[in-house]
């Protein structure tokens, strides 16, 4: 009986001794295909190749390479998870049998051989194979799955936020691509400041990335406040300047309204409600809308607050033409230490050539400029 070419497995004899490879071939071949390997060299050199291999019967006393000595070479190949071995021996050494099932075999046949028991355990032995494999063909489907889903999900989730930061800022005709131009500036400094003790425990790569994707909302209660104080053209009055400070609240109650709608408390809410509220705090307590002061103040404001700065005052506005950036940093080192956190200024100021390179490569498009000289 000839196997079907298109479902016989491939069976691999390893044996020395040539009467053992004629038995075993005749058993096997009416159901599988049959290969033979007479020494331990050979056997690699198929295994490790390009030749379909199913199952191996691999004899243990060999000489040059026992079965032991293959079993160790391919332990670091990752193929005994996907080749079942089943060894062979006329020894009665429980020591060896032991020590190849460690070794990644998964049975042993004794000789003399008997035909019933040896393709019993082959058939078992190829089907568990199978149903192996089966089932990590199936993980690794799910483990995609779930990855392009959950990538689907983030991706959604980024287009949401930066939807509603979007929405505020185009309440506010003068802030053109300040959204972009600040979240890349906390992400620069947070990277930048990871290094430094104080802040290390904090800023690990998936803070970074909260605070990166958290920053654009900095500004979103600005939705609360009416037209004619945000889009006012002239300075503010006291009263619409204090009215002004209320976007920190406004901002930081529409998060945990949501965040209350959503039953779900998620690292993403911690941060942009702390960056929403406490971006105008101030190192020495004078800011708002709390009063916090140095390290009351969360990291993560800390961070938006010169950023902030940073960004309003190099950018054009209806009441000023932008200041140089040179000229910028000098006043951010004045502001060391009462408007900011010391340390973070002294980075910031050391690298500002890498700030000055974001603003930049996100500057405001020539239409956003022309709505100040019309």
């Amino acid at each position: 009986m000839i196997p079907d070419e298109s479902a016989a497995k491939n069976v691999l004899v390893v044996d020395d001794s040539p009467d053992v490879i004629d038995l075993l071939s005749g058993l096997l071949t009416p159901q599988y295909r049959v290969r033979a390997a007479a020494d331990g060299e050979t056997a690699l050199k198929i295994i490790l190749s390009e030749i379909p291999v199913d199952i191996v019967l691999l004899d243990h006393l060999m000489p040059d390479l026992t079965g032991i000595d293959i079993l160790n070479q391919l332990s670091t190949t990752g193929l005994l998870q996907r080749i079942p071995i089943i060894m062979l021996t006329g020894a009665e050494d429980h020591l060896i049998e032991s020590k190849a099932l460690e070794m990644g075999a998964v049975d042993f046949v004794r000789k003399p051989i008997s035909a019933r028991v040896l393709m019993a355990r082959v058939a078992n032995h190829l089907e568990l194979s199978r149903i192996r494999n089966l089932l990590a063909e199936e993980k690794d489907f799910l483990e995609s799955e779930i990855n392009r889903r959950v990538e689907e999900i983030q991706k959604l989730q980024d287009v949401t936020i930066m939807s509603l930061a979007c929405l505020a800022e185009m309440r506010d005709l003068e802030t053109g691509n300040h959204i972009l131009r600040t979240q890349h500036y906390v992400r620069q400094l947070a990277l930048l400041m990871r290094d430094n003790p104080r802040f290390s425990e904090v800023l690990t790569s998936r803070y970074i990335d909260l605070l990166f994707k958290s920053a654009p909302l900095h500004d979103i209660g600005k939705v609360g406040i009416p037209d004619r104080i945000l889009l006012k053209p002239g300075p503010l009055t006291e009263e619409e300047m204090t009215f002004m400070k209320n976007h920190t609240l406004f901002g930081h109650d529409s998060l945990v309204r949501a965040e209350e709608m959503m039953n779900c408390s998620l690292p993403f809410f911690d941060v942009a409600k702390q960056i929403a509220l406490c971006h105008h705090e101030k190192w020495d307590g004078s800011g708002y809308p709390r009063g916090l002061k140095g390290e009351e103040i969360p990291i993560s404001a800390r961070l938006m607050a010169i950023a902030d700065v940073y960004d309003a005052l190099v950018s054009r506005r209806c009441y000023k033409e932008p200041i140089a950036h040179e000229k910028v940093i000098e006043m951010i080192a004045d502001l060391s230490g009462t408007h900011f956190d010391p340390e973070i200024t002294q980075i910031f100021i050391e690298h500002e050539v890498l700030f000055h390179g974001i603003a930049l490569k996100y500057q405001d498009e020539p239409e956003h400029e022309a709505q100040y000289t019309q």
